[in-house]
C-alpha cells in the first residue's frame, strides 16, 4: 500500500462520524501504521464538538482480520513488538475512553485483534454473513490481548470457547454470546447502523459522555464502591444544563433542546 493512500477514511454527516479501515488488500489488518492512524482518528473525532457518534467500518470484503502477521514475522525485534502491542493497547483504550459512543459496523470477518476491536466498541451491528474468531491458538499464538476485551463482553465459558477453540463463529452465534447487539441481512446493514447512530446522536452528548465513562469505571469496582461512585456521578450529572433541560422537557411534555453541557 502506498504511503499516499489513506489507511483510515473519515466521513461525517448529521453528527455521525464514520471511520473506515482502508487496506482491503490486507483485509484491513491492524499494522502498526493502521493502529496509529485509527487511534488518532478516534481521538480527533471524540474531541470534535460536531461529532456525536462514531462508527467503525471496514472497506472491502472484511471488517478486520487482526494483526498483520507478515509485519510481525518481518519484525521479530522485541523493541518493535513492545511498541506494536503498546500501540494496540492505546488504540483499544482510546475507544473505551472516547466520550462518544462507538459502534462497530461488521461485515466479512472480524478475527483476532479485529474481534478485539469489535469487543472494544460500545455497540456492534453485524451482517448475517459476518464471522468472528480468535484463532491465534491455531498458529501457536494465543490471542492474549483480544482475551481482555472478550472477557469483558462474554461469559467466561463463551470467552474461553472462542480463545481455546479458535473456531470461526457465525454472526448469529456471536449475537447469542453477547458480542454483537444486532444481526441483519447484509443489504440492510447500513440502514441498521444509521438508525442506531441517529438514535444515539439525538441524545444529550454530555449525558452520554458522563454515562459512558461511568459505565467502564464502575465495571472494575467492587459492588459497594461501584454504587457509591455511581451515586456521585448522578449528583454531578444532575448539575448539568442538559439534565435540567431534559427533566423540564419531560415534565412539560415537549422535546428537549440539548446544549451538550
Amino acid at each position: 500500500m502506498s504511503a499516499a493512500t489513506n489507511l483510515v477514511l473519515r466521513s461525517c454527516s448529521a453528527g455521525v462520524c464514520t471511520l473506515t479501515l482502508n487496506h482491503s488488500a490486507a483485509r484491513n489488518a491492524l499494522s502498526l501504521a493502521m493502529m496509529r492512524t485509527l487511534r488518532e482518528a478516534v481521538e480527533a473525532a471524540g474531541a470534535d464538538p460536531e461529532v456525536r457518534v462514531i462508527v467503525l467500518a471496514g472497506a472491502g470484503p472484511a471488517f478486520c482480520a487482526g494483526h498483520d502477521l507478515k509485519e510481525l514475522r518481518a519484525n521479530p525485534d522485541p523493541a518493535f513488538l513492545a511498541e506494536l502491542f503498546e500501540c494496540c493497547v492505546q488504540l483499544m483504550l482510546s475507544i473505551v475512553r472516547c466520550p462518544r459512543p462507538v459502534i462497530a459496523r461488521v461485515h466479512g470477518v472480524a478475527t483476532a485483534a479485529g474481534c478485539q476491536l469489535v469487543a472494544s466498541c460500545d455497540l456492534a451491528v453485524a451482517a448475517e454473513e459476518a464471522r468472528f474468531a480468535t484463532p491465534g491458538v491455531n498458529i501457536g499464538l494465543f490471542c492474549s490481548t483480544p482475551m481482555v476485551a472478550l472477557s469483558r463482553n462474554l461469559t467466561n465459558k463463551h470467552a474461553m470457547q472462542m480463545l481455546l477453540s479458535g473456531d470461526l463463529l457465525p454472526a448469529a452465534e456471536a449475537w447469542r454470546m453477547g458480542l454483537v447487539n444486532q444481526v441483519v441481512p447484509m443489504a440492510g446493514l447500513d440502514a441498521a447502523v444509521e438508525a442506531l447512530a441517529a438514535k444515539l446522536a439525538a441524545r444529550s452528548a454530555s449525558a452520554i459522555a458522563i454515562g459512558k465513562r461511568a459505565y467502564y469505571e464502575q465495571a472494575e469496582m467492587p459492588l459497594e464502591e461501584a454504587y457509591r461512585y455511581a451515586a456521585k456521578v448522578m449528583q454531578r450529572n444532575l448539575q448539568t444544563a442538559d439534565a435540567a433541560e431534559g427533566i423540564d422537557a419531560f415534565l412539560q411534555k415537549r422535546p428537549a433542546c440539548w446544549v451538550d453541557n
